[in-house]
């Protein structure tokens, strides 16, 4: 574990029921000794009830007996042999209303440059469904006409790197000798 569970109630707890110092609490709960000293002193703390680090497995009673024996030690919390959970994944990423009418935009500007890449990328990159794609694509969709292709990343639907990294996944070269030529044909 890298950070104590409820650091005042361990404090508490370990005010209580130990002969730790002021110090060597403060150090193990992330508060400085004057804190810890108050909360001895009964002057904070009031109300809080003490959590157990021994019993939630934070700590061991071979650990406090330790530095209960010498005041210049400094409490460790103990390993977890527990798996660590896995961090969910993000969930499709928020585009402001105001640039939601860019999308079309993008996907078009993808499906022009970059027919290499799946629909599932273009999905992932952009945040739009297949089927808006799909629309695109055929020439399907109910705003056609007023679609012009325009470069994802420039409209700020995805990151340069994220999409860089999709086309260089789909065996296509990144378009960055493409922006060079597009800006040397300025006048």
């Amino acid at each position: 574990m890298t950070q104590l569970l409820m650091p005042k109630a361990t404090a508490v707890w370990l005010i209580d029921n130990t002969a730790l110092s002021f110090d060597q609490i403060a150090d193990l709960c992330g508060l400085h000794p004057l804190e810890v000293q108050s909360i001895a002193d009964g002057e904070t703390g009031i109300g809080i009830q003490g959590y157990d680090p021994i019993q939630n497995g934070q700590l061991t009673r071979e650990e406090i007996a330790r530095c209960e024996g010498d005041p210049s030690a400094r409490l460790v919390l103990a390993s977890s042999d527990l798996p660590t959970p896995n961090r969910r994944t993000k969930g499709p990423r928020y585009v402001p209303v105001a640039r939601r009418g860019d999308k079309p935009d993008g996907i078009a500007w993808l499906v022009k440059h970059h027919p290499e890449l799946k629909d599932s990328q273009i999905v992932k990159l952009i945040g739009t469904t297949k089927e808006t794609i799909t629309k695109i694509r055929e020439r399907t969709h109910w705003n056609i006409s007023n679609i012009s292709a325009k470069h994802p990343a420039m409209l700020g639907l995805c990151k340069q790197t994220d999409l860089d990294a999709a086309i260089e996944k789909a065996g296509g070269t990144p378009h960055v000798e493409e922006q060079v030529s597009d800006i040397s044909e300025l006048p």
